[in-house]
């Protein structure tokens, strides 16, 4: 491990919320660490109060970095985000305050991928529900028909997004005998097209083709309710829809009102709009899987994605440039 010259005083590293022990070890070997010790987000008093000698912030995506946040933390130089999406910290203001920002990408790939094939799995096959059915307590007698869901093998997939998660999840969805289709801002290497037989398509043919609509894609303005009414109304009736990215990309509300009337056959939600809180309406629907935001939620991957993370705060401190420094 690096550590910093041992004459200069040690910097003060402020860690919101807790991560995986190895995570801080890296950390403690180069600065005073300071670690919030709940799994509840730190108060605002608290925090501010530490921020105010720190050098280094390590934040999870329940944390707000703001303007209120960077004006506590007059000495910082790099906000690490132990996330691969940084939509809760704002970068043009700690760019402005020559403040770094790094994320976790790369490392939480397949675990995601994983839970996105899941969530199909469960969606078109109706397991939730199923599970439901056992966990009720209630009689229930098998039948030909019972709980009829649908199979995977010749259906196509849509992927809104098709940076490595997506590929991630291609690979996957072809292992189960679907086609794939994408929409990205540009084209993926034609070796992966190739390997995978995907094709590039618009944002409405995709919508309006797919078996399953997974989304992928980064949470920014230009995503702000990507699948809107209008979305879901071109989608096929049997379609699904399936979500590991971002909850404000799709309007929870639309959402409700498509599976309630059955224009939309089921979704699978990993993240939630106005997140922890969840639509009421999608909680009385029996064709959508709901998970609490556990895409990347393996030990393996929480643990390389804290030691990334703390790596970014060493390099950051030597002042060398990060790691993963977001785009």
């Amino acid at each position: 491990m690096t550590t910093l010259d041992n004459s200069r005083p040690k910097p003060k590293i402020l860690v919101t919320g807790r991560i995986p022990e190895s995570g801080l070890d890296i950390l403690r070997s180069v600065g005073e660490v300071w670690a919030w010790p709940g799994d509840d987000p730190i108060p605002a008093d608290v925090r501010d109060e530490q921020l105010a000698e720190a050098d280094a912030a390590v934040t999870l995506l329940t944390d707000r970095v703001d303007d209120g946040f960077l004006d506590a933390a007059p000495h910082l130089k790099v906000v690490a985000n132990v996330a691969v999406g940084f939509n809760n910290v704002d970068v043009d203001a700690c760019r402005s305050r020559g403040v770094e920002v790094t994320n976790t990408p790369g490392v939480l790939t397949d675990a995601t991928a994983d839970l996105a094939m899941a969530l199909t799995l469960m969606s078109t096959r109706r397991l939730g529900e199923a599970e439901r059915v056992i966990r009720s307590r209630q009689p229930w007698k098998w039948g030909v028909f019972m709980m009829l869901g649908t199979g995977l093998q010749g259906r196509r997939l849509g992927i809104v997004g098709m940076g490595a998660i997506g590929v991630a999840l291609a690979e996957r969805a072809k292992a189960f005998g679907m086609s794939i289709v994408y929409h990205n801002r540009s084209a993926v290497d034609g070796e992966i097209e190739d390997r995978l037989g995907a094709s590039l398509v618009s944002l409405d043919e995709l919508l309006a083709t797919s078996d399953v609509v997974s989304l992928n894609c980064p949470y920014s303005d230009a995503t702000h309710h990507l699948i809107d009414e209008a979305a879901l109304r071109s989608m096929q009736s049997s379609a699904f829809l399936v979500n590991t990215a971002r909850g404000p990309i799709v309007d929870e509300a639309a959402l409700v009102e498509a599976l309630a009337s059955g224009r939309l056959a089921g979704a699978g939600l990993d993240v939630f709009e106005h997140e922890p809180e969840v639509h009421p309406g999608l909680l009385d629907l029996e064709n959508v899987v709901l998970i609490p935001h556990l895409g990347s939620a393996t030990i393996e991957t929480r643990g390389a994605m804290a030691d990334l993370a703390a790596r970014n705060v060493v390099e950051v401190l030597a002042d060398r440039p990060p790691l993963t420094p977001v785009p």
